[in-house]
Parts: structure tokens; sequence; C-alpha cells
């Protein structure tokens, strides 16, 4: 089997944040951004911490996402 016929989301499939070898390193700028306008669009605007690591923004920002219905590859809204 090639990668050719793997389905398209088994070739892009994203590493788990758990497994990083960075995730205990202080978010990215583009994370702490994206993570303040979802924060505002949830209404929860008032619980940014900057400080918070890349594995603990990832984790907010996937669930914001489906919290909000934003974000690529969010087919539904199930909570």
């Amino acid at each position: 089997m090639t990668n050719n016929d793997l389905p398209n989301q088994a070739q892009n499939q994203e590493k788990d944040p758990e497994t990083w070898v960075t995730g205990d390193e202080p978010m990215t700028g583009p994370q702490a951004s994206y993570l303040e306008t979802l924060m505002q669009q949830a209404g929860r605007q008032d619980e940014f911490d900057p400080s918070i690591t890349k594995r603990q923004a990832s984790e907010m920002i996937d669930k914001l996402q489906k919290e909000t219905g934003r974000g690529q590859g969010q087919g539904n809204n199930e909570s």
C-alpha cells in the first residue's frame, strides 16, 4: 500500500499534544492570538492565561473550536 492508497484523513493526522516533545514550552504567538479570538467568541475572554504551554493552548483551542464551531475539519459540533 502506498501513501496514495491511504485516506486523506490518515495522511494528515496531527500528533496528540500529549506526545509533543516541545509541549511544555510557552505557547506560540499565533496560538495566543487564535486562543484569544476563540475565547472572545465563546464569551470567556476573562479566562485567557498568557502563561500556558503549547500543549495546554492546543487542547484549549481544540475544545473551543468545537464549542464555537470554528476551525477546519470540524464537520459537526458534538460536545
